[in-house]
């Protein structure tokens, strides 16, 4: 009964609470309050970020780039996850490279040599981005932070191994940022045990000794050439800087670009639009880095201001000298045969060749090498002396019956320090306008050597 009484009780003072508010009537409102002091003002972050994200900055500029091989090749995406491509190919190892000043000397373990320009395993991917080239951005969020760069220091060339160093100090040095990776990669005696850098003074001291002969044992061979034995592709810089090539006979000497100009100068002048360029759409300059065409760079004050150069008007500095390089190159691959057949490929696709145009023949800068992996449906060579089975067991019947009716390739020195000035003054595909005093001496005394 008492519990009963209780729960009554309970449930009337729940009823009262419930509808006591409706019951009681507020008084009016008081007066306000003094107002209290002001806090301190704030960094107004959305002005600032205006400085560059506008219409006519980083919007202009992302616009730009979308026109870029930085941008839209597929050499990134090719090459993701493997160390020793990284430094160039991908972003973050290319700032790791950087970052920790990863030497180009090459380094000996147990006596056999390797090259210790890689990035890590955790570092080897991804796509460029702004971050890749300009090294502080939203560090401060003020307009400082646009200009700095990646790197301006000298570039410790690795096709040398660390023993020549370009060096552009023009404008800051900021060619040295395109040069770290639009430079040759190094050769190495990959039929020496020690695998060490190849010997480029000796292509040129002793121009007859045997370089390569697949009818002698390997051991005596300085380097088995494939069909992708090369510079790799990005030679623009050594060429630009007259450094890289194998050095037949006298006379070099670098054109004005070398100490007047810098890479941005040209690639990276005022945006134009011309119908010629294909690749990118109409686009030139900016952050597109295409030159063709654009001639806005060239035409400043003390390059070509007194006498500027326009579309109408380039038969002195940019036609002829592209069909005097074209000629060379020509010259110089017709010098570049073993009993009559031509060492390098040719290729008439104008989509897998870079190079399709820059020479008669359309060379692209590969040897004219069977290789069942990368050359397997061309190549009027054999670099391979067959054995039967063969050392992996891979080669099929039909393989070895085509492939030991072609001539085993032979090379002397001078042959390979040949193909290696070819290989750099085609693919660094501007046909002389780099450098036109330098690549038109290196080619006409490599044809000499040849003779």
């Amino acid at each position: 009964m008492k519990l009963k009484n209780i729960t009554q009780l309970l449930l009337l003072a729940t009823v009262i609470l419930f509808l006591a508010p409706s019951c009681v009537k507020e008084g009016p409102i008081g007066l306000t309050g003094p107002a209290g002091a002001d806090g301190k003002d704030g960094k107004d972050a959305n002005e600032t970020c205006k400085m560059c994200h506008n219409p006519t900055k980083v919007e202009a500029i992302a616009a730009q780039y979308e026109f870029s091989k930085h941008s839209f090749g597929a050499a990134s995406e090719e090459e993701t996850g493997r160390v020793d491509c990284a430094p160039c190919h991908q972003s973050e190892g290319f700032k790791y490279v950087i970052k920790n000043n990863i030497s180009t000397v090459f380094t000996a373990t147990n006596g056999v040599y390797s090259n210790p320009y890689t990035a890590t395993a955790a570092t080897s991917f991804g796509p460029f981005e702004c971050s890749t080239c300009h090294s502080s951005l939203h560090s401060t969020y003020g307009s400082s932070d646009l200009p700095a760069l990646t790197t301006t220091a000298p570039v410790p060339m690795t096709f040398f191994g660390g023993a020549k160093t370009i060096n552009l100090p023009q404008n800051g040095g900021e060619s040295h940022l395109c040069v770290r990776c639009h430079q040759p990669r190094p050769f190495t005696r990959s039929n020496a045990t020690d695998k060490n850098l190849l010997d480029y003074a000796a292509l040129k001291s002793s121009p007859t000794a045997i370089f390569y002969d697949a009818a002698q044992s390997n051991t005596l061979n300085v380097m088995k050439p494939s069909y992708r034995t090369g510079t790799h592709y990005g030679t623009a810089g050594a060429i630009f800087a007259g450094i890289g090539g194998i050095e037949f006979g006298t006379g070099y000497t670098n054109s004005p670009h070398t100490t007047k100009a810098s890479c941005q100068n040209c690639h990276m002048a005022d945006v134009t639009t011309n119908s010629s360029n294909v690749a990118s759409k109409g686009l030139a300059g900016g952050h597109s880095f295409v030159a063709k065409n654009n001639f806005v760079g060239c035409n400043t004050t003390n390059c070509h201001s007194a006498s500027p150069i326009t579309s109408a008007t380039t038969s002195k500095y940019w036609k002829q000298t592209r069909d005097d390089v074209k000629l060379l190159l020509d010259q110089l691959a017709a010098k570049l045969k073993v009993n009559g057949v031509e060492i390098m490929s040719r290729n008439g696709d104008s989509e897998s060749n870079l190079w399709y145009g820059l020479t008669t023949n359309n060379y692209d800068g590969y040897l004219n090498i069977y290789d069942p992996s990368s050359n397997a449906n061309g190549g009027a060579y054999n670099a391979t002396m067959f054995q039967n089975p063969s050392p992996s067991g891979s080669w099929t019947q039909a393989q070895k019956d085509t492939n030991t009716a072609l001539p085993k390739i032979t090379l002397t020195n001078a042959q390979m320090g040949a193909i290696i000035n070819f290989q750099l003054c085609l693919r660094e595909y501007s046909l002389g306008i780099h450098n036109t005093a330098y690549t038109k001496t290196l080619l006409t005394n490599t044809i000499a050597a040849l003779n």
